[in-house]
């Protein structure tokens, strides 16, 4: 599972998930790309069984990119613990995605293939995604 090899410090505040997303919204790296269409918490353990989902469809081939990183752990409380005494220890880690992200990206493969082994992987995520295809022109502005 994804997880940062070390942080500056053990716990992190929730924060907020409002808004869309400004940077990551377009297939940069590969052909075809899973947009996420709702902001939320993606956990390590989602991303890797999305990942294993299109690497199983695809028969290993192609080229594959994962364009978000679990960096925030999320901390939990033991069960039957009493109000008060602190915050609990770190229990998984989780990247916040926002409305319009690019999570996975594909190449190498053919479009009915890539469209497939996205919507396996979108079957995995607890949000709505669309598969996209990257534009004629490039990413290049």
């Amino acid at each position: 599972m994804l997880m940062p090899k070390r942080t500056k410090y053990r716990k992190m505040q929730r924060g907020r998930m409002c808004g869309a997303e400004s940077r990551g919204v377009e297939v940069q790296f590969g052909d075809y790309g899973l947009q996420v269409l709702e902001p939320c918490w993606i956990t390590s353990r989602q991303i890797e069984a999305a990942r294993k989902a299109m690497v199983r469809s695809v028969r290993r081939g192609g080229k594959m990119w994962i364009r978000v990183f679990p960096d925030k752990p999320v901390t939990k409380k033991a069960a039957e613990t009493r109000m008060g005494s602190g915050k609990g220890n770190p229990e998984f880690w989780v990247a916040v995605v926002k409305t319009g992200r690019v999570m996975f990206e594909m190449s190498g493969v053919a479009q009915k293939d890539a469209h497939h082994a996205l919507e396996l992987a979108a079957q995995k995520l607890p949000v709505k995604c669309r598969v996209i295809e990257r534009h004629a022109g490039g990413a290049a502005k």
